[in-house]
């Protein structure tokens, strides 16, 4: 096994969003992946090893395994290109999301992603309301996923945000966003997810499934720029394809390769 630490949707060190990458010869145990997890006590570890001329991946917190995460596979699409000098054009992977693929494009990585479709709420929500200190402009949801509109990304910026008041929420992952008032970027958007042991994720590709379909029907454009604005930031690329698919880019910086000296069998 290698296991390295990587910021994603950054090229700058200590920006991004940090996951960890396992690379295995063969699978682990499940409680070996949640106690792997819980020692790297990053928002996503990435679990791959080689299947049938694909790599099988895996995703998980530092409490329970998820369905989708893009920095993370970002990530490890790095490694592989970087550190295992892969040189397939494109690496696909088995995943609980079906087969994904990330290429090379240029001095970034391209990830080929579901597109996230939701629908519309009721936008009086009195919990976050109050978790944003004014009414919402929109509320969409899917799943346990919930995207909320906002009047400026000055507001989410500036955002002090309360996860007990997310507890009470029916909803577990929150995407809160607003046109950007900056002309680089088409959107702004800051993600929560404490019953996930997530309380902010620096920067959340599996989001940008969403708020690329969001914002692409509402500014009636496919390529769209969005800039997570957590404390650390990064941006994510995006184009929306017409076969219900969404294209995601951003660049990597490898920080470490940990040295592994526990048995993890």
């Amino acid at each position: 096994m290698r296991l390295f630490t990587v910021d994603a949707f950054t090229n700058v060190p200590f920006k991004g969003n940090p996951a960890a990458v396992c690379v295995l010869d063969k699978p682990l145990t499940e409680a070996a992946y949640i106690d792997i997890a819980q020692e790297m006590n990053l928002s996503e570890t990435a679990f791959l090893y080689e299947e049938d001329g694909r790599y099988r991946l895996r995703w998980f917190t530092p409490t329970l395994e998820i369905d989708l995460c893009g920095h993370a596979t970002l990530a490890t699409a790095k490694i592989l290109f970087e550190k295992f000098n892969v040189t397939k054009d494109i690496l696909e992977f088995n995943t609980r999301s079906g087969l994904l693929t990330v290429k090379k494009k240029g001095n970034q990585l391209e990830m080929d992603f579901p597109i996230g479709k939701t629908q519309p709420e009721n936008p009086n929500d009195a919990i976050l309301e109050a978790f944003l200190g004014e009414k919402p402009i929109n509320v969409h949801s899917d799943k346990d996923w919930c995207l909320v509109e906002v009047s400026h990304s000055d507001l989410i910026r500036h955002l002090k945000p309360q996860f007990e008041l997310l507890k009470k929420h029916s909803k577990k992952k929150f995407i809160i966003t607003a046109k950007s008032s900056d002309k680089d970027y088409d959107f702004v958007s800051r993600m929560f997810a404490p019953d996930f042991g997530i309380d902010e994720d620096p920067v959340t590709g599996s989001a940008h499934c969403y708020l690329a379909n969001y914002w692409s029907e509402k500014l009636s454009k496919n390529s769209l720029i969005g800039y997570q604005a957590s404390k650390r930031g990064g941006v994510v690329v995006c184009e929306v394809l017409n076969n219900g698919r969404v294209l995601l880019s951003g660049d990597c910086v490898i920080m470490a390769e940990l040295l592994v000296e526990w048995d993890w069998n």
